[in-house]
């Protein structure tokens, strides 16, 4: 499959996406409801239907596993198959902020192989391809393995929980809040950020687009323990989560996480 190909029309599909997400919120308020963690809108939906329609004409024979689309789960995932988050980050899309995605990767072999992720509200377009490199609106990314202070990126206006804790551990000099998973993940691809670590059930759809933009940027992500991340079995990841700018400093994580 010439995965390079698709990169230009899948960077138009998720810039349409993300100009009909804009216009929703300018013309007055986005709400959800709130399902367990999860919220959920009019939003994702139909920011799922534009990007599957897009999808279904590109690469009518590869099936596609959707957030929002709960039937699309049970694909066999030894396949080529299509990994969709139409809204990355609803709650702050629905706040009005600036950290919500929208992204999706091509997986095979239980890994990304092909992955773009899109902010609307930043106007930052990433995309990569495995063993071709990682890019931000038409940059190459590399990410900086050795620097004296870390840069910690959650999604709050003041480090909590696991966060809390490596910041007070590690030699963080700065904290940047950004909303979404793989914004985050992105964060750390672009430089912005060197480390990101989170302890929750997260979803592959939140992690495999960042997954490999770091990978091909030259960054490290792990579960808690160090072991790298596969996309198997039913969709969750509970292994948490640490992406960093090098293996190094997933070392020094892993060294000053609190033990149970």
């Amino acid at each position: 499959m010439h995965t390079a190909a698709l990169i230009d029309p899948l960077q138009d599909t998720l810039r349409d996406v993300g100009r009909t997400l804009q216009n929703m919120r300018a013309h007055g308020p986005v709400t959800g409801t709130w399902h367990a963690t999860q919220l959920k809108s009019e939003a994702d939906l139909i920011a799922e239907r534009l990007i599957m329609t897009a999808l279904h004409q590109l690469t009518p024979n590869i099936p596609i596993v959707s957030e929002e689309d709960l039937s699309s789960h049970a694909v066999d995932r030894l396949q080529p198959y299509w990994l969709v988050d139409p809204i990355d980050g609803t709650a702050s899309y629905c706040g009005g902020f600036e950290g919500y995605v929208t992204q999706l990767a091509l997986m095979e072999d239980a890994q990304p192989v092909l992955a773009v992720v899109f902010a609307p509200a930043l106007q930052h377009m990433y995309f990569a391809e495995r063993g071709c490199g990682a890019w931000v609106n038409g940059n190459r990314l590399f990410c900086t393995p050795h620097k004296t202070n870390v840069t910690l990126v959650d999604n709050y206006p003041q480090p909590k929980g696991i966060a809390k804790h490596l910041h007070h551990h590690l030699p963080c000099s700065d904290y940047l809040e950004t909303g979404s998973i793989g914004l985050k993940i992105c964060r750390v691809a672009d430089g912005s950020a060197d480390l990101f670590v989170k302890d929750v059930t997260m979803r592959d759809w939140d992690l495999a687009p960042g997954d490999l933009l770091l990978h091909e940027a030259g960054g490290v992500m792990t579960d808690l323990l160090g072991h790298r991340i596969t996309y198997l079995g039913n969709l969750e990841q509970r292994g948490g989560l640490i992406a960093a700018t090098s293996a190094n400093l997933i070392q020094l994580v892993i060294n000053v996480l609190p033990r149970s």
